[in-house]
């Protein structure tokens, strides 16, 4: 049944884009692919400037900002950013603390990896995940200039605008619950 859906969504999305419409298609709720939670459909790869998705669009726009100077930079020396993961509903953020907790057995081993819908910053859209590696490696090394920072050291893909851009980023956290 999912599958289907996605691939509804796959089928619409082009002629979606193309249209310039701003509503994208959803998958009933479920949060791990609908846009309008922070989603991000399966097949679909955002950049920081996909901005007609939530998870890019609903984004602190300073944050977007930075993400987007960063991502132009970095594709000059061949390096593309892609967001795994942006701005999210709090719903979306429960369903992702709740498999957590079913996956570390408790939610104080959970809370190492995800936050509660309270403390998030991707609720908060102050944070944004990259991928791959490689971008996120390049971000470890180069953020600052942005004013992004890596912010748990368990996350290599997790950044937050925590320096001016230039300064200097505070050492990473352990890890979300510490």
């Amino acid at each position: 049944m999912l599958q289907n859906k996605i691939k509804a969504v796959l089928l619409v999305l082009p002629a979606v884009l193309v249209a310039g419409c701003s509503s994208l298609p959803t998958l009933d709720g479920d949060p791990d692919h609908d846009p309008a939670q922070g989603g991000i459909p399966e097949g679909v790869t955002l950049t920081p400037f996909d901005t007609s998705y939530p998870a890019v669009g609903n984004l602190d726009p300073a944050l977007r900002k930075a993400l987007q100077q960063a991502a132009t930079d970095a594709r000059q020396r061949k390096v593309d950013i892609r967001i795994a993961s942006g701005w999210r509903t709090k719903e979306y953020q429960q369903k992702l603390l709740d498999g957590a907790i079913e996956k570390y057995g408790s939610l104080e081993e959970a809370r190492k990896y995800v936050n509660t819908p309270e403390k998030s910053t991707h609720v908060s859209g102050k944070a944004v995940d990259v991928a791959p590696t490689r971008a996120a490696d390049w971000l470890i090394q180069h953020g600052e200039k942005y004013g992004l920072c890596q912010v748990y050291a368990n996350e290599m893909w997790h950044f937050e605008l925590l320096t001016a851009p230039g300064g200097t980023c505070p050492p990473a956290r352990t890890d979300a619950a510490g």
